[in-house]
């Protein structure tokens, strides 16, 4: 059954849906939907076996690890660049992070049969996920390394660059609660670090919306964890296109 899609959303608007070939594209594109992601979705709970892969276009959701006294800590982000479900086709069929959308919007989800399917079938598609899957990694680790070794003010820097490179636009609609929790750290923190970034004219920010006004500065002011994760992303996976399919494994 062919795929109908409002003329805003196309699977194309996912990189990783974007590189498949065009050739090898339909077995894949006829099973997905396209689903709302509203802000606060709970994707899947600590230890539940995920049904559906979810392929963002325009919204991120975090991965979370959640403590015995109710407090979490983001571990990686999900956006635009891959997709939510890795526990699917690695062959542990559950993992003990929660996946909650951060920021909402919409994503095209793949019943989990039929991406398992695909993975063993299409080799473009498999290479594909293992290489997200090494670059996820890559952005767990560097997040374990910032929230210990740099300030709140590197990490807030580190946490808008990533979450910027995985939306089609330079807006969030985030509030300071909402960040502490994902840092893992005080609100007050979180507030202070906006503010100042608001002074120096880096973002705009109001009633929960931020917006990036002066990008580079931004870079500047975050750390290196943003830059190690950015080149081992922009190393393994493909820029959007399409007809080029992964990037190469010699790379």
């Amino acid at each position: 059954m062919a795929l109908s899609t409002p003329e805003s959303h196309a699977p194309q608007q996912n990189h990783l849906l974007d590189a498949l070939p065009i050739a090898e594209r339909e077995p894949i594109y006829s099973r997905l939907q396209l689903v709302e992601m509203p802000l606060g979705k709970v994707v899947y709970e600590p230890g539940d076996p995920p049904r559906y892969a979810y392929f963002p276009t325009d919204c991120i959701v975090s991965l979370l690890y959640i403590l015995e006294d109710g407090a979490s800590t983001e571990i990686s982000i999900v956006g635009n660049d891959g997709l939510v479900g890795l526990a699917l086709f690695m062959g542990g069929g559950t993992t003990p992070s929660r996946a909650v959308v951060q920021s909402g919007g919409h994503a095209y989800r793949l019943p989990g049969q039929k991406l398992r399917e695909a993975f063993h079938r299409n080799a473009v598609f498999r290479l594909l996920l293992l290489r997200y899957t090494q670059a996820l990694i890559t952005q767990m680790a560097q997040t374990v390394v910032c929230n210990r070794h740099h300030t709140v003010d590197q990490q807030l820097c580190r946490w808008l660059l990533l979450s910027l490179d995985r939306l089609p636009a330079n807006e969030l609609t985030m509030t300071h609660e909402l960040i502490a929790n994902m840092l893992g750290v005080r609100r007050e923190g979180v507030t202070g670090a906006v503010s100042k970034l608001q002074r120096l004219g880096v973002i705009d920010h109001s009633r929960g919306h931020i917006t990036v006004l002066d990008r580079p500065a931004l870079e500047r002011l975050s750390c290196e964890c943003y830059a190690v994760v950015k080149k081992e992303t922009d190393r393994l996976l493909p820029h959007p296109r399409g007809e080029q399919g992964p990037a190469s494994s010699t790379a």
